[in-house]
């Protein structure tokens, strides 16, 4: 080590002594600019840290967020598809600030008849339609599915003013609300139940030709907005995609539906033995006591035969939940319903399924297991599921997430048959929307306006869960597959997206209703990104201890981006302003080449370098006793450099070490005959580490990684001299495909040729 020291302390020497007295003092009087380093603080991006949140990513002292208690009365009319709802909010401030009025949202208004949420987007006639297309876009009247208020009052029954502004309702207070203040009052609303299948939307009903329907039933009541110490009421309207902001509470919910209708949703089921039968009970006993399958509590024989009647009589199903920040259920005489426990910490959590025979037989082989798998892979994570249960429903074109109950797609077709697509599609969502219980059920983040807080945190922990998962389950894979497909998370599926059209590219940190992408902007890119910072940039050991303690810090809690960035490096000690700042502030990709690769030999004649350096400063090249090295492909490199090692072609190193080692130490010090000088570039905007893997004569490898800091003092390009006792025969950038890399041509020496498309076509016809 001490030879390669003074070799690169030689170079450095006379390269730094030239650069100093050859500097032009002109040049070096350019005018001034900006920090546009890519490793620039974000402290201008990000909010000065206060008494509510800290500078660490952490609640502050004075920390604050309001609870809203529901008390709900509802019953569905199976006839008319007709819900209707009675609710007592109980609000409480718990912000130091005087309130008054309420926001209120009213979600189902993006279903009005007169909702401007169509009207944002642009639209097109097309010269050719199906019939029904045709019908439906333009012959028929648009479902109208919003909310009718009926009333609001006070406890007391008096009208309260309110007013409505598309998906938000202002109730002005009576009274002003001060810090620990408590309100109560009611809102008597009805809306009509859309059919999700063929109107869209994230709630509704499917219905079957036998006129039975599947209720999957979410945003359905009037829900309290978030007030916080970020922007104080989050107000900002529905439009269909952006999701929602909610605070925490417990609500009480009487859910009143036809007599040979199951129903299950949000919160502890608390009349269960008054509406199971006694071999239900028994079999939920039994269910949970049951680890490792599923028991079914309500079997395929008793759906159907519940499907040929309808009832005429009513059943009222009561349901409690506490500190949740949303409710949702589903209901249908269709239901197969299957449970079985899992152990996490030193409770047990029944994971459960309400599916219909159409599900089957692919819902009873694999959806409570995805459900019970996600749990516990979720919990390694980050924390135990601090909830009871998590239920996965089966409903057509559906994936969506609410406190312990999630509906999910997946069908077989009318034989019972399904492909591969189908089955990993099904096992994907569920893993996906259970998941959602975590983020941002949980872990409370702003879904209205940072979706990738919750769709890209969520699709990064389903990638790991669903390695768990095939690795757990592994009949559930299919034949040929080692590992779960997963569709989202390897770093080499985003490169198409990120090396695209940047005119319909938009950076991470957008509201997800302003991204061209959606799929890829808040799911793909920073699960990707994520699942590239664990394994690649900072290690599992210290992203899996500052991700969990991020997800500790801010469970039951609203946390901003700013809180999760800042918490990932003051748990860690890792600077990861640069990675923030380049995927998720920007569009930039990745791209780092191989832009030339020079190897050099030691020899003892002065090099033309060495004597242009000691001719211009007069000195005396033999009194310098210099090492010098020539480049392979120069008109100095002699052949006989080959067969020498360094101390035999250098006298000079050879004085330094007979001069400076003992016989012993010169036995066993190494002596690297082959050195190289790499320069990498970055075509790319992202800088990134430099992953490198070099190829021996021998057939042996060996793979360093540079760190991103590399490109701290040049964005354009690096070098880095290698000195090596064996000869490297090839190179390679990013072997893995660990970077996203939007390129791979460039990452090559010797550079890899490739066939054209047109040599592949006459390859194939001349074999």
């Amino acid at each position: 080590m001490r030879v390669l020291k003074f070799l690169c302390l030689s170079i450095a020497f006379i390269s730094l002594n030239a650069m100093a007295q050859d500097q032009n003092q002109e040049e070096a009087r350019k005018p001034g600019h900006t920090n546009q380093n890519k490793f620039k603080q974000l402290y201008d991006e990000f909010a000065t840290p206060n008494m509510f949140r800290t500078g660490s990513g952490a609640p502050g002292p004075a920390y604050y967020q309001q609870q809203a208690d529901y008390k709900i009365d509802l019953e569905i009319n199976d006839e008319t598809a007709v819900l209707s709802g009675n609710e007592t909010i109980t609000y409480t401030n718990n912000s130091p600030d005087e309130l008054t009025y309420l926001w209120i949202q009213l979600d189902q208004n993006v279903r009005s008849k007169d909702s401007p949420s169509n009207d944002i987007n642009s639209s097109n006639v097309t010269p050719a339609l199906s019939a029904s297309r045709f019908a439906s876009s333009y012959m028929s009247e648009s479902f109208d599915g919003g909310f009718n208020i009926e009333s609001v009052t006070s406890t007391g029954g008096k009208a309260l003013t309110h007013m409505i502004n598309q998906t938000m309702m202002r109730v002005e207070l009576p009274t002003a609300m001060k810090t620990g203040d408590k309100y109560s009052f009611n809102i008597k609303w009805w809306y009509q139940i859309n059919n999700h299948v063929t109107d869209g939307g994230r709630s509704g009903y499917e219905l079957f030709p036998d006129g039975n329907r599947n209720y999957v039933i979410a945003q359905f009541y009037p829900r309290m907005a978030v007030y916080n110490d970020v922007e104080g009421w989050q107000n900002s309207q529905f439009w269909g995609r952006d999701e929602f902001a909610l605070p925490f509470g417990n609500f009480e919910v009487n859910i009143t539906v036809p007599a040979d209708h199951l129903l299950d949703g949000t919160g502890k089921l608390m009349n269960r033995e008054d509406l199971f039968s006694s071999d239900m009970m028994k079999r939920y006993e039994k269910a949970k006591k049951s680890y490792n399958e599923p028991v079914v509590i309500s079997t395929q024989d008793e759906a159907e035969a519940r499907e040929k009647g309808r009832s005429k009589k009513k059943n009222t199903w009561t349901l409690y939940a506490e500190n949740v920040r949303d409710f949702g259920f589903a209901t249908s005489r269709k239901y197969i319903w299957d449970m079985m426990a899992v152990k996490l910490g030193d409770r047990d959590v029944m994971a459960v399924s309400l599916y219909s025979k159409e599900g089957n037989p692919l819902w009873e082989q694999w959806s409570t297991k995805a459900v019970a798998s996600t749990l516990k892979s979720y919990s390694r994570m980050t924390f135990d599921y601090p909830y009871h249960k998590a239920i996965s429903v089966h409903a057509k074109r559906q994936g969506m997430e609410y406190p312990m109950i999630c509906w999910n797609y997946g069908r077989p077709d009318e034989n019972g048959k399904y492909d591969d697509r189908t089955k990993y599609g099904m096992m994907s969502v569920i893993i996906h929307e259970v998941g959602h219980n975590f983020f941002p059920m949980i872990v409370n983040s702003d879904e209205r306006q940072w979706t990738w807080m919750d769709e890209g945190l969520n699709t990064f922990m389903q990638y790991v869960a669903e390695q768990d998962f095939g690795e757990w389950y592994p009949k559930a894979l299919s034949s040929g597959d080692a590992a779960y497909p997963s569709r989202r998370g390897p770093a080499k599926n985003i490169t198409g997206y990120m090396g695209g059209n940047q005119d319909y590219i938009a950076p991470i940190m957008t509201k997800g209703l302003n991204t061209y992408q959606f799929g890829n902007n808040a799911y793909g890119k920073p699960a990707t990104s994520l699942n590239i910072l664990r394994e690649t940039v900072m290690g599992r050991e210290l992203f899996d201890y500052a991700f969990k303690e991020y997800t500790h810090r801010w469970m039951f809690k609203h946390p901003t981006p700013e809180d999760f960035f800042r918490t990932m490096e003051d748990a860690s000690a890792f600077d990861l302003d640069w990675y923030w700042r380049g995927w998720f502030y920007s569009t930039d990709w990745v791209d780092i080449g191989l832009k030339e690769v020079k190897k050099y030999y030691v020899s003892s004649e002065p090099n033309q370098y060495a004597k242009n350096y000691a001719q211009s400063r007069n000195l005396n090249l033999d009194e310098l006793k210099l090492v010098y090295l020539v480049e392979e492909d120069s008109d100095e490199f002699d052949e006989r450099l080959r067969k020498g090692t360094s101390a035999d072609n250098s006298p000079s190193l050879k004085e330094y070490m007979m001069d400076n080692f003992t016989a012993e130490e010169r036995k066993t010090i190494k002596q690297p005959k082959y050195f190289y000088d790499i320069t990498f570039e970055k075509p790319g905007g992202l800088v990134m580490p430099i992953i490198v893997e070099f190829t021996y004569a021998d057939g042996t490898t060996k793979t360093e990684t540079y760190p991103a800091q590399i490109w701290r003092l040049n964005d354009n390009e690096v070098s880095k001299a290698i000195a090596s006792e064996k000869e490297i025969v090839s190179i390679k950038l990013d072997p893995k495909l660990e970077t996203a890399d939007i390129d791979t041509s460039n990452n090559s020496w010797p550079k890899e040729v490739k066939d054209s498309d047109f040599d592949k076509f006459k390859n194939k016809v001349k074999g």
